[in-house]
């Protein structure tokens, strides 16, 4: 007993005295210096790592950095800058030279446009149509922000339905939107009639469904349908819709395809009996299909629809330039001052208006049509593919007979339909929800 409490006393004292004290700290600080030297080295590394990364526009640090990307980023925050005003007509404006910040991407960088649209590679030799921005009159468009626009869609689904016409505004999308994915984050499958999009780490996916006249019709198989013989089932929809059923955003285009004719081949009630509509009155029981589906199976506060009003054509250059004989072949420079072609249908316009103010859910019409009429450059023209291949150098020296004035460019207009489409989404999305 007296021995322990000597060896404690010993020990107290031994820690009492300051050179013991002294150098029991300088043993400790010399065993962690190596510790702080490592720390140190390993910080500055990665810190050399992070700025390389940020300076590069790394997919990673673009995707995953705080306070955005991936499942661990923050939730996306709307500010109030970002949203269009409420007497903002987005609508109602002119185009822009803007060579600087247009186009949002280029041809060689998206890999998912398909060559109807790839007028640049396709031989085009002028590149104007790409550097045209929209600009509102007396408000701005948000800047396309494409990481945003994936955290809104993060575990959603984006379908757009239509035509031809409504696949480039989907490939456009795509293309908006993919060079911030990392390579083996993102995929493509063809599933006819539809194409999907996947967004690995946002769980998200951006559709097309082809549907030409939104009803069903004989011309519904995606790669195998006939042009200029066409018949609607003006009350039948279900086949189609039961696609469509938990997409959060849908966005439906339908108007080319009825206007080859004045009048069409349609079935309403005996699915046996064909008879031959005036085109307005089968596009208006044709609304009244689409409306009652919508009315029965969308759900208002987690499913937002949109539909695009009508592409305009460009077929007749007498229209924009009197006394010419020519068609949208050969055009650099987009139409100035006030202007309204013939291939755009004035009656089916307030058809559809009439019929989404009587919907008992909400439909936000995007009335891109004007817009697209100043754009008589913006076509295809003989730059793109006719029956699935790229015209003979025989062919496009015939424009008055070869010349697509329907489908456009890419990059080009249908850019600028879904930087409208974001604004709109923005303008909607709920902070924090």
């Amino acid at each position: 007993m007296l021995v322990t409490k000597v060896r404690t006393l010993a020990i107290f004292n031994s820690f009492n005295h300051p050179m013991s004290m002294q150098s029991l700290i300088d043993r400790r600080i010399q065993s962690l210096f190596p510790i702080v030297l490592y720390s140190i080295l390993i910080l500055g590394a990665a810190r050399l790592v992070l700025d390389s990364l940020k300076i590069n526009q790394s997919y990673v640090f673009r995707l995953y950095s705080m306070p955005h990307g991936g499942r661990s980023g923050l939730p996306v925050v709307v500010l109030p800058e970002d949203r269009i005003e409420e007497d903002c007509n987005v609508f109602e404006g002119t185009w822009v030279w803007d060579n600087v910040s247009y186009p949002l991407y280029e041809e060689e960088s998206c890999p998912y446009l398909v060559k109807q649209t790839t007028c640049h590679k396709n031989g085009r030799p002028d590149s104007f149509y790409k550097n045209w921005r929209w600009q509102p009159n007396g408000c701005n468009l948000p800047r396309f922000d494409a990481l945003k626009l994936l955290h809104m869609l993060r575990d959603k689904r984006m379908m757009f339905i239509g035509d031809s016409l409504q696949r480039g505004q989907f490939e456009s999308m795509i293309c908006l939107i993919q060079s911030i994915i990392p390579e083996g984050k993102k995929s493509l499958q063809r599933i006819p009639p539809m194409k999907i999009f996947k967004i690995e780490e946002f769980n998200a996916s951006i559709e097309y469904y082809w549907a030409p006249f939104i009803v069903e019709s004989i011309s519904d198989h995606a790669t195998n349908h006939t042009v200029h013989k066409r018949m609607v089932r003006l009350d039948s929809i279900a086949n189609h819709g039961k696609h469509w059923k938990g997409v959060d955003i849908l966005v439906f285009e339908s108007y080319v395809w009825w206007m080859h004719k004045p009048l069409i081949n349609a079935t309403y009630g005996s699915p046996h009996h064909v008879k031959e509509y005036n085109v307005t009155t089968a596009y208006k029981l044709a609304l009244e299909t689409w409306a009652n589906w919508l009315e029965s199976n969308i759900k208002p506060l987690t499913q937002k629809v949109f539909f695009m009003s009508m592409s305009p054509t460009h077929l007749w250059s007498w229209e924009w330039k009197p006394g010419s004989n020519e068609n949208c072949f050969n055009e650099s420079y987009p139409i100035q001052g006030p202007y309204w072609g013939t291939g755009s249908n004035l009656e089916i316009m307030n058809m559809i208006h009439d019929a989404l103010q009587v919907l008992k859910i909400d439909v936000t019409l995007l009335n891109i049509t004007q817009l697209s009429e100043y754009r008589k450059d913006a076509h295809t023209s003989v730059y793109g593919e006719r029956k699935g291949k790229l015209l003979t150098k025989e062919q496009r020296a015939n424009p008055k007979g070869f010349a697509d004035c329907i489908h456009w460019c890419l990059p080009g207009v249908p850019d600028a339909w879904n930087e409208i489409l974001y604004a709109y989404l923005l303008k909607s999305y709920q902070n924090f929800s």
